[in-house]
């Protein structure tokens, strides 16, 4: 299978992408977290803040307050334990033990790691790793790396005002000894999720951050001291309090740097990290499609052009103006519920269609835009809508420049959806709001080539934390689906996934007289949210 086909049906067909005969090996599975061994350990405050509401302004951390912000970006905040019958035929059930985090992850298998290079006063500068079981940090390297850390990026963030940057890393054993080769779209979504609980924390800190989706990618890895056969950095973020250059430094503006110059300006360090798993399988397409992702060259660093606006509906609805939503970030994360069979139908207003819809949108910094806040999305949010308040129940694209609902067609699609789901899990019958996040994937692969899908699937991932965290707020629950018929939700917004185009471009009418989009627009995740009634489980918060 080349690597066109693969991406092709990690999206369209996942049974195609994934090797045959596949069983996961419970007994034999990673743990959710990765465990050095003999490296010194620095212990993290545990009395973290048990409320946090608005935006703080810039200010200088300490060791403690790093603490903090990492137990609410990564850390392990509660026990659940489920059951699930092992054999139908057999009469006692099997419980399974997950431990769970304020970002939500695929089968709670949580795929990646945060590292860190921190410059704090009561730290010793160097790289760290977050131990999220153990909530500390382990030094990884001793010393200042601005100058490796400002090339690897391609200069283009000033790393001397940042008292820190993280590293977002993806571990592949971790979810693929469940997930085989679907795996890998499963990776940069939560990579993504990952990034857009640290975003949100980091605000809520003073903490000014940058997203840099392309770097030096051995370089990077090399300073944290990753093997790359079992994992890679997917994410920079440098975290500052001060004012900072964002879109770059002056010096050695004009040069290019490979991952191989860098290299050997840092010895090889050797560490030694527990895997529980006894037989670690290989996973030979996603060591491929990493290792043709990856940059070894800053000249090849490229940006997102403008795309191509989807418009002229029939019908636009404009909702009513939505300001920033205030809450207590604390309380949203601790609600944070993924219903399934336990929606509960309720009708949605306008109002709160508005501000999920508005919040979910704030924009960020990153590097395949232009480092001020991108104002314009390229990853979109649709919806099939019934009982909100005030809109005829269908399906809609929301524009969030002119914050309008453009209508593609009227009519209940809940049924359709209910028999596009792989598993029936969840009951959409009762789900008021089923979004759809949109993008264009031909607009990312002519750019970025390989390493787009991974970093469309990271912008996709971004968002939909940013709709949970909102959604939580709003007292609504929300569970992101990939076990969906693709094809199907493309159909129902008039998308050609296949990436044809007309001479004139844009949109165009199908035989039913529907307008169907060209360009290689699809849908990347699907997320239900609305009122729910919580089952009963056993759960134990680490929150007191």
């Amino acid at each position: 299978m080349n690597l066109e086909e693969f991406l092709h049906n990690l999206q369209f067909d996942i049974e195609r992408a994934n090797q045959p005969n596949w069983e996961a090996d419970w007994d034999d599975a990673p743990l959710p977290y990765k465990l050095y061994r003999g490296l010194p350990g620095v212990a993290l405050s545990a009395e973290v803040p048990l409320s946090l509401t608005g935006i703080r302004p810039p200010s200088e951390p300490d060791l403690e307050r790093i603490g903090h912000f990492l137990w609410y970006v990564y850390g392990i905040t509660a026990v659940s334990q489920s059951v699930y019958e092992d054999d139908p035929g057999e009469e006692a059930p099997y419980p399974v033990h997950s431990y769970r985090r304020f970002a939500p992850s695929g089968g709670a298998l949580y795929p990646n790691e945060l590292y860190l290079y921190l410059k704090l006063d009561d730290l010793p500068d160097g790289i760290y790793h977050y131990d999220a079981v153990r909530h500390r940090l382990d030094l990884l390297r001793k010393g200042k790396f601005d100058s490796y850390v400002e090339r690897a990026l391609g200069n283009r963030c000033d790393i001397s005002s940042c008292f820190g940057t993280v590293f977002v890393s993806t571990r592949f054993w971790k979810n693929f000894f469940k997930y085989n080769n679907f795996s890998y779209r499963l990776q940069g979504l939560d990579a993504g999720v990952a990034v857009g609980q640290l975003i949100e924390t980091g605000k809520r800190f003073g903490f000014e951050s940058g997203v840099y989706t392309q770097f030096l990618d051995s370089a990077v890895n090399h300073l944290l001291g990753l093997k790359e056969e079992e994992e890679n950095v997917y994410s920079v973020i440098p975290l500052s309090a001060a004012v900072t250059n964002w879109a770059g430094t002056r010096r050695g503006m004009e040069g290019e740097f490979t991952s191989a110059e860098l290299c050997r300006e840092l010895p090889s360090i050797t560490t030694e990290h527990f895997e529980r798993s006894e037989k670690v399988r290989e996973f030979p397409m996603l060591l491929a499609v990493n290792e043709a992702s990856k940059l070894d060259c800053t000249g090849y660093f490229s940006r997102l052009g403008r795309q191509q606006r989807v418009d002229g509906w029939e019908k636009e609805i404009h909702l009513p103006e939505a300001g920033a939503l205030e809450y207590d970030f604390v309380s949203a994360c601790k609600n944070r519920y993924s219903p399934e069979m336990d929606f509960a139908m309720g009708k949605v207003s306008q109002e709160q269609l508005a501000v999920l819809l508005k919040s979910a949108h704030h924009s960020f910094r990153n590097d395949i835009g232009e480092m001020t806040f991108d104002v314009e999305p390229r990853v979109s949010i649709y919806g099939c809508f019934y009982n909100v308040e005030g809109i005829p129940d269908g399906a809609y694209a929301y524009d969030s420049d002119r914050h309008s609902l453009g209508q593609i067609d009227t009519g209940d699609y809940r049924l359709q959806l209910q028999s596009g789901l792989s598993m029936d899990n969840v009951n959409l019958l009762q789900v008021p709001l089923c979004l759809h996040i949109v993008a264009n994937k031909e607009h990312y692969k002519e750019t970025l080539g390989y390493r787009g899908y991974r970093i469309m699937q990271m912008e996709a991932g971004m968002l939909v934390q940013r709709l949970l965290l909102t959604a939580s707020a709003l007292g609504f629950g929300g569970h992101p689906l990939l076990g969906f018929d693709t094809t199907l939700t493309d159909r129902i917004y008039g998308l050609n996934s296949e990436g044809g185009r007309t001479e004139s471009g844009g949109r165009t009418a199908d035989s039913g007289g529907r307008t169907t989009d060209f360009g290689g627009r699809t849908t990347l995740i699907q997320i239900p949210i609305g009122p729910f009634r919580e089952r009963g489980w056993m759960k134990g918060s680490l929150l007191s």
